[in-house]
């Protein structure tokens, strides 16, 4: 390989597997919060009982999404150093206040695990406030540098230089606040619909009770409110990349020619500048983009081909997350139609059980696809309209050795927390110390978190 696309896929590779970890570890946190001050105002002890079997699960994640992190950390300066040298006294701010979030997380992640025999449980429950709340901080944090590449503002050029930095308009550029929303409800999504699926899947293998059909109940609680919240989310980001990524979001659509009334085109594959098996409605793009079914497009024929991004990738990506989000919007209100219908006397069929299942790897689908997007969509460029991803990449070869261990390295990982996951005690069961926790004490794992969340692809 040679060295651009030796660093694009290590990076790639990298952001791929802490993309399956982040996302419990921002929203297991809130679902602690929630179960336990329901237990909490009802006296139903099922809820605090099952808040106790997660804090495992969330110190495990905590510490493989630490570890992932820093890795990605490290790749930063040394697959990217040029652009590092151009972008590091901008996005410098932050990354640092990420740390600060991490750090905040870390604290309170040992106050909750270490403290549930020892605070009293209103204390107890106090804590996993500020847990996801720096949870979902240091999430926001990283993705307004993210945000920053695909819209650059808060600097000037003057003779090649990077001058006049202005870090708080750079921090909240164009992009944060829609990036912001959508990348951290995707989390919510994810976690509810991972949580509903573990134990649809118990159920189906015959090893469900009261308390695992509980944990079904309150992971599905999660996702019915965030996906709904979610796919709005992604309407108003598609309406902003239109305004200000035109060239993202004629890729997304597969757009290939500036039209007034253009279509939407759902699925078909990109074959040059034609599409194959889509379905096409006619004037919809248009109007989701400007509410005006007559209004005009900017097609990927306004920029020569060097500057377009790959429409296949995108496209694709595109369709893939958008079908998954609506697919789970789907299961999620057959879920609670029966529930509501059947009321005390739902018990989830085994059609439902496997949907369900399926929803919680949808979730995971719908996250790495959505990156995918907001990365191949920036392309060419690593810095939108400055510093292209060529330019911004390290010379030095052997960089595919690398590839190769840190696949290893990633695999191992992967494997380790599926063994320790599978051999935590069943719902319920008493809660053994987690692995991790030493290292949520002490924020080892992780030292300052720099890129622990998974929105600083520059690949």
């Amino acid at each position: 390989m040679d060295t651009l696309f030796s660093a694009r896929a290590l990076m790639g590779l990298s952001l791929f597997f802490h993309t399956l970890f982040t996302p419990i570890g921002i929203g297991m946190p809130m679902l602690l919060f929630a179960a336990e001050g329901i237990g909490l105002k009802t006296g139903d002890e099922r809820y605090r009982r099952l808040a106790r079997s997660w804090m495992p699960v969330v110190g495990l994640f905590f510490a493989v999404g630490a570890l992932s992190g820093t890795i990605l950390s490290f790749e930063l300066g040394l697959l990217w150093p040029k652009f590092m040298e151009y972008a590091g006294g901008i996005i410098g701010m932050p990354f640092s206040l990420e740390g600060f979030a991490f750090f905040t997380e870390a604290i309170f992640l040992a106050v909750y695990i270490y403290g549930w025999n020892r605070l009293s449980p209103r204390a107890h429950w106090l804590a996993s406030i500020p847990l996801f709340i720096s949870a979902a901080v240091s999430a926001i944090f990283v993705i307004s540098a993210n945000a920053w590449m695909n819209d650059p503002a808060g600097f000037d050029v003057v003779n090649g230089q990077v001058v006049n930095v202005d870090p708080w308009a750079a921090m909240f550029n164009a992009a944060w606040l829609h990036e912001a929303i959508h990348g951290t409800l995707s989390a919510y999504v994810t976690t509810g619909f991972a949580v509903a699926g573990v134990y649809a899947l118990l159920a189906i293998r015959g090893r469900s009770d009261r308390q695992a059909r509980l944990g079904m109940k309150v992971g599905m609680a999660m996702a019915a409110i965030a996906i709904p919240l979610q796919i709005v989310s992604g309407d108003y980001a598609a309406r902003k990349v239109a305004a200000d990524q035109p060239l993202k979001f004629a890729a997304m659509e597969s757009l290939q020619t500036t039209q007034a009334g253009a279509p939407i085109r759902i699925g078909g594959f990109p074959d040059g500048e034609t599409m194959r098996f889509a379905i096409e409605i006619p004037k919809a793009l248009s109007f989701l983009a400007h509410d005006n079914f007559d209004a005009t497009v900017t097609g990927l024929d306004s920029v020569p081909a060097r500057d377009r991004p790959p429409v296949a990738q995108t496209h694709l990506s595109f369709d893939v997350m958008v079908g998954s989000g609506f697919a789970m919007l789907g299961i999620a209100g057959w879920y609670w139609w029966l529930a509501w219908r059947r009321r005390s006397a739902f018990e989830p069929g085994r059609w439902l059980l496997r949907a369900l299942a399926l929803a919680g790897v949808l979730g995971f689908v719908a996250t790495e696809t959505g990156w995918f997007v907001t990365e191949f969509g920036r392309q060419p460029w690593v810095v939108r309209g400055f510093l292209r991803t060529a330019d911004g990449a390290t010379t030095e070869p052997g960089i595919d050795v690398f590839f190769v261990l840190f696949t290893l390295v990633y695999v191992a990982i992967t494997a380790g927390l599926a063994f320790a996951l599978v051999k935590w005690p069943r719902p319920g069961g008493a809660a053994p110390r987690p692995p991790g926790a030493a290292e949520a004490m002490s924020g080892g794992a992780g030292g300052p978190g720099a890129a622990r969340r998974s929105d600083s692809n520059v690949a």
